[in-house]
Order: structure tokens, then C-alpha cells, then sequence
């Protein structure tokens, strides 16, 4: 966390990239699910003409709204993690006592690192953040937020057609739901084995195990009226 870092991430910062494995494997997951919600009540939509059209409308809408929800509360989280950012950068430039400094860069740290940095290696930290050019007085957006934003909104709503268009193109209402139920399951593999690479556990192990959990977790949703 040096000097330059930390200006950097309070005025143009740069991330690559703009969202993590974590943040997309998580949308669509969450995108995955509402849609699910859906297809778990097929039996309840399938009386009527454009009923498969329907069921598609229903869960874009749903994803759309929640896509957008999610959108937002990710400006919102990134603004107030940047900002407690720049809170300490500010606390640790401007406090006159150095050991007063240095505790609050130990308390910053996750708990699991705090064993492995002494306050020596913090001193100097906190002395090139002292002499750091001036920084900005708030937390402020920059452009790959809002990049950020619209493809967590985009990953949201996309989600929806794997799992709801089979039943537009097929007209069979059990074909459309095993194709439905393939592609899902397909997804949520592909889905833990990103994460699994990603971690370094193991992507087949880990692409089952999500393929698992979410079967389960699609279960509950709709056995609590989801």
C-alpha cells in the first residue's frame, strides 16, 4: 500500500479487470437463479397460448429488475470501499504521531497478514504516505465503475436465456425443460470450474460442487414460494 497506490486509487484507478472472476461468476449465478425461480413453476404457465413466451418475459423482467439493483449497489459498495481507502491514506498523511499512524495501518490490515508485518515495514508505509502528494478530499466515481456496473447488469439479464428461451423454441413444454435444465446445469459447471481455476482447488472438483449447490439451493428457492 504505498503512496502512489493509494493516489491512484482515489483518482484513476485502474483494475484489471473491471470486474474479477468472483464478481462474474457470481451474477450469473444470482441470474441463474432468478431465472430458475420460473422454470421451477413451469406447471404453473403452461396452460394458455404463448405460455413459453410468457415465462420468458416474466424472467427477463425479473432479472432486469434485480440487474439493476445489483448494478447500482455495486456503485455503491465501490464508492464506500474506495472511500474508506482514502479515509486511511488521509489519517495515516496528516496524523502528527507516527506510532498513531502505524496502528491504524495495522488495524487496515486483514487479520489473516497481521502476524506477518512488523511495525517496521508499517513506519515506512506510513512515511511514504506522509510524503505522498496531496490527496483528493472524497471518494469520487471513474469510468470503469460504470463499466463495472452495466456488465454486472448485463451478466444479470443474459443469464436469463438459457434457462427461459427453450420454452419459446421448443413447443413441447418437457423437451423445453430438459433442454432448460442441461443448459443450466452446463452453466453452473462452467461457472465452479472458473472459480475453482481461479482459486487454485480445482476446477472439476470445484464445477461439480457448484453444479451441486445449485441444484439444492434452486430447490429451497422455490420451496419457499421464490
Amino acid at each position: 500500500m504505498n503512496a502512489a497506490t493509494l493516489a491512484e486509487e482515489d483518482g484513476h484507478e485502474t483494475r484489471e479487470p473491471v470486474l474479477d472472476t468472483v464478481d462474474r461468476v457470481s451474477e450469473l449465478c444470482f441470474g441463474l437463479f432468478m431465472a430458475l425461480t420460473f422454470v421451477g413453476a413451469v406447471s404453473a404457465v403452461t396452460a394458455g397460448e404463448d405460455a413459453g413466451r410468457k415465462m420468458l418475459f416474466s424472467a427477463l423482467g425479473c432479472n432486469l429488475a434485480w440487474g439493476l439493483a445489483d448494478a447500482v449497489m455495486y456503485l455503491v459498495r465501490t464508492l464506500t470501499n474506495r472511500g474508506r481507502r482514502l479515509s486511511l491514506a488521509l489519517t495515516v498523511k496528516h496524523e502528527q504521531d507516527p506510532a498513531v499512524a502505524v496502528r491504524a495501518l495495522r488495524d487496515a490490515l486483514p487479520k489473516a497478514f497481521k502476524s506477518f508485518v512488523d511495525d517496521a515495514e508499517l513506519e515506512r508505509i506510513r512515511a511514504r504516505v506522509a510524503a505522498a502528494p496531496a490527496l483528493p478530499g472524497r471518494a469520487h466515481f471513474v469510468r470503469d465503475d460504470f463499466v463495472g456496473a452495466l456488465g454486472i447488469f448485463l451478466i444479470v439479464v443474459i443469464s436469463t436465456f438459457p434457462v427461459a428461451l427453450p420454452f419459446v423454441v421448443f413447443k413441447d413444454v418437457s423437451t423445453a425443460l430438459v433442454v432448460s435444465r442441461v443448459l443450466t446445469l452446463l452453466m453452473l459447471f462452467s461457472a465452479g470450474l472458473a472459480l475453482g481455476r481461479f482459486s487454485g482447488s480445482g476446477g472439476m472438483r470445484a464445477g461439480l460442487a457448484m453444479t451441486t449447490v445449485g441444484v439444492v439451493l434452486t430447490m429451497a428457492i422455490i420451496a419457499l414460494g421464490g
